[in-house]
């Protein structure tokens, strides 16, 4: 896989010599780029100076505090000769950061940021100047991306913008069984303690989540993330897919839905302010992070939540034996109705996510050479960089399979894998790479979190997920203004009826507002996105 692209498109060659002959062949035409300063022989030319915003990854950050001291970004530093100076958000304040960041003016010659998300879409982002369209950049020095993209025309489409412009250098999931990584997980030697089976309905859940409540002193039987905005932790199906919606868009019969306005989600607020009533969900929901999930389920305290089976059970796993090898996480079902119903939702991603994309900043000096340090990540030994780190300390070769080693699995710090990871590769988050399914193989050195995946990844997510074609700028800036009010109206509903701020009759007037906010509409231009892709 790490060569394929390369080979297709005839461009297998040694890639730190084209990086560097590109550093010396800039056309003059090119202003966004220095050139290199001529030395004395016998001195090595300095490296480029660049600056780079990226909030830090939750793994990365329980080992080290700094981006700089990450022995991954220090090595992609030193193989591209380009000297960084970050800048790093505080945790889960990127959005708000980058909104203060855009505002002054004074941007970082590289952004790491959700940009399909910004207000107005990444088009928008372009004509404001903020940062550049990569088109003609990507054509003329990111050989190595645009071999991918012409090996891959579906993953080429998905990155554009819809009036045709890149945008970032994405972060890409290079096989179809990375797409599934998160669902249900549950305390398995609670369940086999008890005498219960792994539940599988609602009601099942129900009985489960109040007998770790009664008999296991759980003070937030079922947890999960609330935080960067009200059920966050739900958003990739988990129980609102029982009522046959889920909390966003999606396509049914050919027609575009929004679940929070559907009677559906109205049932699914019912039972989940009825069991937060009953003290079976956790009372502090709204202000739940990953550091709190993380001391929630290693404590005890919780039972079950919604998270990753390399950041949850493979995390988790190891921290809780050292004190009590009886406990067991396990992953379950995604949660139905009636039993013997296939789960309709599930967390199930697109090849191409936005998060992890690096956009260049139209106020770059050093555009060219941040094309080029980019570009390094789709190369042949970027993509051993990015995805198992240093040959030698992270992983060896073994009959041709980059296989991690003790540092990465059995660390002497006793780092948990996920934890190593971050520091050595970025294979179990995101940024501007190619993912590779070999670091999947070997991360998930559970047998509890392979069973999990397959668990998660059995429902029918795929026949409801709208293909991923982006808006055009017009649709994209009148989408974007549309759902930001709904987006809050959605959360305010969704938290307060489930907190019993407000009744669950208050369902209708929340709906009601929805559609005066112009639901129709942005589901509209969401059916104009699906219609254009089926002539794609």
């Amino acid at each position: 896989m790490r060569t394929r692209w390369l080979r297709r498109a005839g461009l297998l060659i040694p890639v730190l010599a084209l990086f560097l002959s590109g550093c010396s062949e800039r056309p003059a035409a090119d202003a966004g780029s220095q050139s290199p300063k001529t030395l004395p022989d016998g001195q090595e030319q300095a490296a480029v100076k660049m600056t780079y915003w990226s909030e830090l990854n939750g793994n990365a950050a329980s080992v080290k505090a700094k981006i700089q001291d990450i022995p991954f970004f220090q090595e992609w530093q030193k193989r591209t000769g380009v000297q960084l100076s970050f800048i790093q958000p505080p945790a889960n304040q990127a959005k708000e950061a980058m909104n203060v960041l855009l505002a002054s003016g004074e941007l970082p010659d590289m952004m790491e940021y959700e940009w399909d998300s910004i207000p107005g879409g990444p088009e928008k982002a372009i004509k404001d100047g903020y940062i550049l369209r990569l088109n003609d950049l990507i054509d003329k020095y990111a050989w190595n991306l645009k071999a991918y993209l012409n090996a891959h025309p579906n993953v080429d489409k998905q990155i554009r913008t819809g009036d045709g412009s890149y945008y970032v250098f994405p972060f890409i999931r290079g096989d179809d069984l990375l797409r599934t990584y998160q669902g249900p997980i549950i305390r398995q030697d609670w369940l086999d303690e008890l005498g219960l089976p792994m539940p599988t309905t609602i009601d099942d859940w129900h009985t489960v989540l109040k007998a770790f409540k009664e008999k296991k002193g759980a003070a937030a039987p079922l947890t999960f993330l609330g935080v960067p905005n009200p059920l966050f932790g739900l958003e990739g199906g988990a129980f609102v897919g029982a009522y046959g919606v889920k909390k966003g868009f999606y396509v049914e019969k050919g027609q575009v839905k929004f679940g929070p306005i559907e009677a559906g989600y109205r049932d699914f607020l019912a039972t989940f302010r009825r069991w937060y009533e009953e003290g079976l969900i956790d009372k502090n929901i709204a202000s739940v992070d990953t550091r709190t999930m993380d001391a929630n389920m290693i404590s005890g305290r919780s039972g079950a939540t919604i998270w990753n089976a390399g950041a949850g059970i493979g995390k988790w796993q190891p921290i809780v034996e050292e004190n009590n090898k009886a406990v067991k996480f396990a992953g379950t079902p995604y949660p139905v109705l009636h039993r013997g119903e296939r789960p309709k939702f599930g967390q199930r991603s697109y090849e191409y996510v936005g998060t992890g994309g690096v956009a260049i900043s139209s106020h770059s000096k050093h555009a060219v050479d941040a094309v080029k340090m980019l570009d390094y990540g789709y190369s042949e030994e970027g993509h051993m960089l990015f995805n198992f780190g240093i040959e030698g300390q992270s992983y060896t070769m073994k009959d041709g399979y980059p296989t991690y080693t003790d540092v990465i699995l059995h660390n002497p710090d006793k780092l948990a894998p996920a934890q190593a990871l971050g520091m050595y590769t970025r294979a179990s988050y995101f940024g501007p790479f190619v993912q590779d399914v070999r670091y999947m193989e070997q991360y998930y050195t559970l047998p509890k979190q392979r069973d999990a995946v397959r668990l998660w990844a059995d429902t029918d997510t795929d026949a409801y997920m709208i293909p991923l074609v982006p808006r055009t700028e017009v649709e994209n800036a009148e989408f974007s203004s549309i759902m930001l009010d709904i987006t809050t109206l959605v959360d305010e509903m969704s938290l307060k009826i489930m907190l019993g701020v407000e009744p669950l009759e208050a369902f209708d007037s929340y709906v009601s507002k929805i559609k005066a906010a112009k639901i129709d509409r942005a589901i509209e231009i969401q059916k104009n996105a699906l219609l254009r892709s089926e002539k794609l």
